[in-house]
């Protein structure tokens, strides 16, 4: 096994017995910014699974140990969050109807584009759901930051200038991303828990938010922003951002 990339970055657990293709994918990897764990055999890699922090599994089915479906399920039961894309030259419908049964997130037959695999791997992080922030910790969904300890708002590495409300607002739907939540928790928390009024003051808020997140996403180069989507009649929902065009 060896592990090569930057300390922070995305930690991918690739596992390949082709040397060719490992060292390939590997050098693809790493020179993208990702952190590769690069192990030949089904359990050598459960191990490194076990013993690593990992964010990507990246899984070879013709193993020379064990079939590679087994490792999905495996890694599935051990590692609900981990994502998972197999690699391999079974190409018929059953194949692909197994691994992702088995728990893969996607199934790309060899051989395979490293384009194409980079491209899978943005479009499937950037889906993904954040992880729990600690307490304090600055929240992220795609390229949209929010450290709620500091009041700061960041789209990719520039900041977002926000009002006190507006902040508010955001701050509660980051901490619950794609999730619906209620006029009256908004209303509860950011105004008056005793508030009587109408709540079209929510309304006017929550559009000035969405026109300076858009506003700020259309200054910068392409960035994944997150949709702030209504809920007529109920609320709103902060949803991961989809793809970007040329990924």
């Amino acid at each position: 096994m060896r592990t090569t990339g930057a300390k922070d970055a995305v930690s991918v657990l690739f596992i390949e017995d082709d040397e060719v293709i490992g060292r390939h994918v590997e050098a693809g990897l790493r020179s993208h910014g990702y952190a590769v764990a690069w192990t030949r055999t089904g359990g050598s890699g459960l191990a490194e699974a076990a013993r690593l922090p990992i964010d990507v599994v990246l899984l070879d089915l013709g193993l020379p140990d064990m079939d590679g479906i087994d490792v999905a399920r495996q890694l599935r039961d051990e590692h609900a969050n981990v994502l998972i894309l197999i690699l391999t030259a079974r190409s018929e419908e059953i194949d692909v109807i197994v691994g992702l049964d088995a728990g893969a997130d996607d199934y790309l037959v060899k051989p395979f584009s490293l384009t194409v695999l980079l491209a899978r791997l943005r479009a499937h992080l950037r889906r993904r759901p954040p992880a729990p922030a600690g307490p304090g910790e600055p929240i992220r969904i795609g390229d949209l930051t929010v450290d709620i300890a500091a009041r700061r708002c960041l789209l990719g590495d520039r900041e977002v200038e926000l009002r006190p409300k507006e902040f508010e607002l955001l701050a509660i739907l980051v901490r619950h991303p794609g999730e619906a939540v209620s006029r009256e928790s908004f209303m509860a928390e950011v105004w008056d828990e005793n508030w009587f009024g109408p709540t079209k003051t929510l309304d006017v808020t929550m559009s000035s938010l969405r026109r300076r997140l858009q506003a700020a996403a259309s200054a910068y180069p392409p960035v994944a922003l997150p949709a702030l989507t209504t809920l007529r009649g109920h609320g709103y929902r902060l949803d991961p951002p989809g793809p970007l065009d040329g990924n």
